[in-house]
């Protein structure tokens, strides 16, 4: 019965110290002190906003004098979508059905604001029956010939 004693307590293991407690200032001091090796990385911007971090890029950037955009629709384009679609008789609601586009995209190509897309540039340029890409802009479409 000497087994069952209950004032006996037997410890199997000790709890070591916690995350925090052993990144704590106080035990990295002491860990050096017993002469542990002690491993220490700083995280990059830990616990900062440097999302917006200022680099020389951005210096390089910032002197950087070229303007950078899309090309757009010359007007010259703009204008023969529009006279071969008035000579049609078509409205740019009617060619934008006809095309399967929304009419903002038309009125875009017409005013000169759209980004060119040679897929809708050769639906108007069958639509309409003139050309509106190469040398020869406003030329009629010549028939495929088989």
């Amino acid at each position: 019965m000497a087994e069952s004693d209950w004032d006996t307590v037997t410890v199997l293991r000790k709890k070591g110290p916690t995350a925090a407690q052993a990144k704590s200032k106080q035990a990295i001091t002491a860990a050096q002190r017993r002469g542990e090796d002690v491993e220490t990385t700083k995280k990059w911007s830990a616990g900062q906003n440097k999302q917006h971090l200022v680099t020389k890029n951005t210096a390089k950037l910032d002197r950087e004098t070229e303007e950078l955009h899309h090309d757009r629709v010359p007007l010259e384009v703009g204008k023969v979508i529009q006279q071969g679609r008035q000579e049609k008789g078509l409205t740019q609601k009617d060619l934008a059905t006809k095309i399967n586009e929304k009419p903002q995209v038309i009125a875009d190509y017409e005013s000169g604001k759209a980004i060119p897309n040679n897929q809708v540039m050769g639906k108007i340029e069958r639509a309409i029956g003139r050309k509106l890409r190469g040398k020869e802009i406003g030329h009629p479409l010549e028939p495929k010939q088989k």
